[in-house]
């Protein structure tokens, strides 16, 4: 195939299958942010656990998704053509997932379903950011961020939804009833990609990705990516893992207010996620993480001094412009760095780099039991700081154009 043919074949369809990814993550979204804002500290008060023991929980959590993420890289890169049905499973085991949860009235029984929590949704990042990054080598960074817009819309629509249905239902509950719906989406999202143009499978043999696997761990740019996201993880997973929590049980917010905030915080981010895409891939990938990442360091040492409650909404609408958006550019990054190769396990690896952050919980938790709820915060606004020293010496390369896309693409055919 000419690399004409080839550009031909990378677009094909491009637009539809970014916006059905797009509706997939918010799905998965809504189902992850109203469990973590609103169920979790439900499950804290029914069960009467202590801030350690809810860490743990949060740890239990990040180690199957660590494990997921990285089996999702493997696959991702390895079945380039099964797209569709792993991210339709993925939504209807999230759904699984959460019902299973709701017959829970045990501490280490839930321990031990948080590893389902944790690892059901986790594939679904390698697949998708992986085929968006084929079929947009020359506009990855804003790619990337239509992905996450979609993730960001459901993390705005989760608590709404969720703090509605608690109005009229127990939590166990509407967690058994979200399986339907689950199986209804997923099913839905596999039919629809499956029906869509798809480019010719460039599957590497077992051989070859674990040859690739081995230059990208040798790229000493992309390690300092890995890196920084994996320190910051560490900080924003106890900044994350606790602020429902003060929310709830120390300025006493309703679940209405709790969702108002959230939901608030992804408006935000909404705005900013298109705008750090289009920045990162016209100024540079360097200059969008430097700046967001200060900015969220900052912003959560800022929370744990600030007066409730107006400054705390502030904070927490601020820290909502850089979150989800930051790690979507750092994925850009990322693939820009590997030269577009193993695009899924690049996006595991930086998934993955969550690993140093399986215990972040816990020891979040067991700092808040000794000092207080703040001196979580702190911990974790000093670790993002850490990791924007990791970042300094970063060199990020000239992103990509589908005419080199086309052109690589064509000489492994």
């Amino acid at each position: 195939m000419n690399p004409e043919e080839t550009k031909q074949d990378i677009t094909r369809g491009r637009a539809y299958m970014a916006a059905v990814i797009m509706v997939g993550h918010m799905m998965k979204h809504l189902y992850n942010s109203g469990f973590s804002k609103l169920i979790l500290p439900e499950i804290k008060v029914e069960l009467n656990l202590s801030f350690s023991q809810f860490g743990w929980l949060g740890s239990a959590q990040a180690l199957s998704w660590w494990l997921a993420t990285m089996l999702g890289g493997y696959l991702g890169d390895r079945f380039t053509g099964r797209t569709a049905i792993f991210l339709g499973l993925t939504l209807a085991l999230i759904g699984f997932s959460q019902f299973v949860v709701g017959f829970v009235n045990n501490y280490w029984i839930l321990l031990a379903a948080m590893l389902l929590i944790g690892g059901a949704p986790a594939m679904f990042h390698p697949f998708a950011i992986g085929e968006l990054s084929r079929r947009f080598p020359d506009r990855r960074g804003f790619a990337v961020s239509l992905h996450g817009m979609g993730g960001m819309t459901g993390e705005v629509l989760g608590p709404l939804v969720v703090a509605a249905a608690l109005g009229f239902l127990m939590w166990r509950d509407m967690l058994k009833l979200s399986l339907f719906p689950a199986i209804l989406i997923g099913f839905t999202i596999w039919v629809i990609l499956r029906s869509l143009p798809r480019m010719k499978a460039q599957a590497a043999s077992r051989k070859e990705y674990f040859v690739s696997m081995g230059a990208l761990l040798r790229n000493p740019m992309l390690m300092l990516l890995v890196a920084s996201t994996a320190i910051r993880g560490v900080g924003e997973g106890a900044v994350d893992g606790f602020l429902p929590v003060y929310l709830k049980e120390t300025l006493e917010f309703s679940d209405r207010n709790i969702a108002l905030v959230f939901s608030g915080a992804q408006v935000v981010g909404l705005i900013s996620q298109p705008v750090m895409g289009f920045l990162s891939d016209r100024v540079g990938r360097k200059a969008v993480l430097v700046t967001a990442t200060a900015s969220l360091g900052v912003l959560s040492l800022l929370l744990s001094v600030a007066d409730p409650v107006i400054q705390v909404v502030l904070i927490v609408m601020a820290k909502g412009a850089f979150k989800f958006s930051l790690h979507h550019i750092f994925i850009a990054g990322a693939i820009d760095t590997s030269k577009g190769e193993a695009q899924s396990t690049v996006t595991s690896f930086m998934y993955g780099a969550g690993l140093l952050g399986i215990f972040s919980p816990a020891v979040a938790g067991a700092i808040s039991d000794a000092y207080g709820i703040h001196a979580a915060f702190v911990f974790g606004g000093v670790l993002t700081l850490v990791a924007l020293a990791v970042l300094v010496p970063y060199r990020a390369p000239r992103p990509g154009s589908l005419e080199e896309a086309a052109e690589s693409a064509s000489d492994r055919s």
